[in-house]
C-alpha cells in the first residue's frame, strides 16, 4: 500500500510504482493499466490521486490514452508522434469518468504478463521476499555447492590459465566436459559418442540452435501446451508456426499430433517429456513409442528439453533412450540445479546434424566459455555433483510436502500430480489479475495464461515449492484472492 509521506506525494508513489514495471517490463506493450476505480479501491487512495499518476506516466510518455478504454503501455521501442500527449490529454476527462459508470471494455486477456515477463522478474530485486513464480531453485540452496569454485580455481592455476582462459576453447566444447557427458548420457540409457555431443550457453541457447539449424521462416512446429512460454514466444519470433499439442499426464495428445502431421506437415516437435513444466507430468513408455512412430511416419524431429534431469525420478522415460538419437535431439544443462550464472549447457544430436548445428553455434557465439566447462566436467567426474543433487532431491521433497499442505489449506487444487520443482493449481480466480496485485505485496506469480501458445484468461497459476514454503505468502494470497471475483 502507498504510504503518505511529507516528502513524497501519494500521486508520485504511484506514478513511480508504475513507471518501474513498465520500464522493467513487467508491464509489457499493450498492457492496459487497472481502471481508475480498480486502482483507487487496490491502493486506498482517492479517484483523483489515479488520474493524476496517470497523466504523470502520460507526461513520461509511458502510457498512452485511448478514448472511452483507458490507459495503455506504449510500446517504449517505437517512436510516436510528439503530439501525441496533447491529443491524449483530451480523453483524461472521459477516462476518469469510468468511476461513474461500467467500463466499457473488458481487460485484453493476457495483456498484463508476457513471455518475458517471469524472466526479467527472475533478475528483479524489488523484494527480498521468496518468489512463488520463478523457474529456479532459491540461492541458498545453491550455495551449498562450494566444491564449484574450487573446481574453477584448480583449473585456472599455474599454467592451466594460459591455456584455457587465454584462447578460445574448442568450436564443439570441451572434449574432457563432453566424454564425461557421454558417460552421464549412458547412465540415462542414451548411448552417444563424444562427437554428437556440443556444449551452448545454456539449454536456452541449445534449443535455439536446434530451431535455427532445422527450421525456416513459416515452418510449422509442434510445441507442448501449456509448456514454457519462452518456447512459445522464442519460435514465434523466428517466424515459425507453433502449433500447440495438449499435455497430458501420460504424454502429448497422439490424436491432436496426427492432425496436425496430416494437414501441417510439421518439421519439429518440442517436448519436456520428464518433470514437464509446468505439470510436472512424465512421459509414458507407451505415449513415447507411439510419438515415436509419428515421427518416423512423417519426418520430424524431436528435441527433447530435459531441463530437470538432475530432480528427475530413477528410470523415468526418455524418447532419447527409446530412439537412441536417430530423431531425436537432446538437450539440458545445469542451471537449475548447480550454476545459472555460469550458462553451461548442452545437445546430444544424430551424427549426421551436428556439423550443421555446430555451423549454427559458430555463427552465434563463436565458442563456449572452455574453463567453466573444464570446471564442470571436474566436479561431475569426481561425483560432487551428484551428491549434490541427492541432497537437493531430499530438500526438494520436503519442500514440496510443506508447500501442497499449504496450498491446499488456502483453498487451491491441484489439477496435477505434485512433483519435481513446479505445481500447476487451480486458484479459481483470474490468474493474470491475480499477479498485478500480488506484485503490490512483493511477490512474483507466474498466471496460467504465460503457459500457452494463445493467451487466455486462466485461474491456474504454476508455483515453486521450494519458494512457497512460507505460510506468510499463502496468507496474503488468500487475502487478496478472497477481495476477487471468482472465475
Amino acid at each position: 500500500m502507498l504510504i503518505k509521506s511529507p516528502h513524497r506525494t501519494l500521486t508520485d508513489q504511484l506514478a513511480e510504482r508504475f513507471a518501474e514495471r513498465i520500464r522493467s517490463r513487467l508491464l509489457p506493450a499493450g498492457s492496459r493499466l487497472p481502471s481508475v476505480r480498480d486502482c483507487a479501491r487496490q491502493q486506498g487512495v482517492s479517484p483523483y490521486t489515479v488520474v493524476a499518476a496517470y497523466d504523470q506516466l502520460l507526461a513520461q510518455g509511458l502510457v498512452e490514452a485511448r478514448r472511452q478504454r483507458g490507459f495503455y503501455v506504449r510500446d517504449l521501442t517505437q517512436n510516436r508522434a510528439a503530439g501525441q500527449y496533447g491529443q491524449a490529454q483530451n480523453a483524461i476527462k472521459s477516462i476518469a469518468n469510468e468511476t461513474e459508470r461500467p467500463e466499457p471494455f473488458p481487460l485484453p486477456s493476457g495483456s498484463q504478463i508476457h513471455a518475458t515477463a517471469l524472466i526479467r522478474g527472475m533478475f528483479h530485486q524489488g523484494s527480498g521476499k521468496p518468489q512463488p513464480g520463478a523457474g529456479v531453485l532459491p540461492p541458498q540452496w545453491l550455495e551449498e555447492a562450494r566444491f564449484m569454485p574450487a573446481a574453477l580455481r584448480k583449473i585456472t592455476a599455474g599454467r592451466a590459465l594460459a591455456s584455457g582462459a587465454l584462447n578460445y576453447g574448442e568450436p564443439q566444447g570441451d572434449a574432457g566436459l563432453r566424454q564425461v557427458l557421454a558417460r552421464r548420457l549412458a547412465d540415462l540409457n542414451i548411448p552417444v559418442h563424444p562427437a554428437q555431443i556440443m556444449t551452448t550457453v545454456g539449454a536456452t541457447q541449445a534449443l535455439d540452435i536446434v530451431s535455427r539449424t532445422l527450421l525456416k521462416a513459416g515452418d510449422p512446429v509442434m510445441v507442448e501446451e501449456p509448456g514454457w512460454s519462452v518456447e512459445f514466444a522464442r519460435l514465434d519470433a523466428l517466424g515459425m508456426r507453433v502449433l500447440p499439442v495438449p499435455r497430458r499426464a501420460e504424454g502429448p495428445d497422439l490424436e491432436v499430433m496426427a492432425r496436425y502431421c496430416e494437414a501441417h506437415a510439421p518439421k519439429l516437435f518440442v517436448s519436456v517429456s520428464v518433470l514437464h513444466n509446468p505439470t510436472s507430468y512424465c512421459l509414458t513408455p507407451g505415449s513415447a513409442h507411439q510419438v515415436l512412430q509419428l515421427a518416423q511416419r512423417h519426418g520430424f524431429h524431436i528435441v527433447e528439453d530435459d531441463t530437470y534431469s538432475h530432480i528427475a525420478p530413477e528410470h523415468a522415460t526418455r524418447l532419447c533412450a527409446l530412439d537412441g538419437l536417430q530423431r531425436t535431439i537432446y538437450v539440458s544443462g545445469f542451471a537449475k540445479i548447480l550454476a545459472p550464472s555460469w550458462r553451461v549447457g548442452y545437445l546430444a544430436a544424430p551424427a549426421e546434424l551436428c556439423e550443421r548445428l555446430l555451423d549454427t553455434k559458430l555463427l552465434s557465439t563463436l565458442t563456449t566459455p572452455s574453463v567453466l566447462e573444464q570446471a564442470m566436467a571436474l566436479c561431475i567426474d569426481q561425483g560432487q555433483l551428484r551428491r549434490h543433487a541427492e541432497r537437493i532431491r531430499l530438500r526438494l521433497a520436503q519442500a514440496r510436502e510443506r508447500s501442497v499442505r499449504l496450498a491446499l489449506q488456502a483453498g487451491c487444487r491441484f489439477v496435477a500430480e505434485p512433483a519435481g520443482l513446479f505445481g500447476w493449481v487451480d486458484t479459481g480466480v483470474d490468474t493474470d489479475a491475480l499477479a498485478q496485485r500480488m506484485l503490490d505485496e512483493g511477490y512474483l506469480l507466474a498466471p496460467g495464461a504465460l503457459f500457452h501458445a494463445s493467451r487466455q484468461p486462466s485461474t491456474l497459476m504454476r508455483i515453486n515449492f521450494s519458494t512457497t514454503q512460507d505460510a506468510a505468502f499463502w496468507s496474503v494470497f488468500e487475502r487478496i484472492r478472497d477481495q476477487m471475483p471468482a472465475a
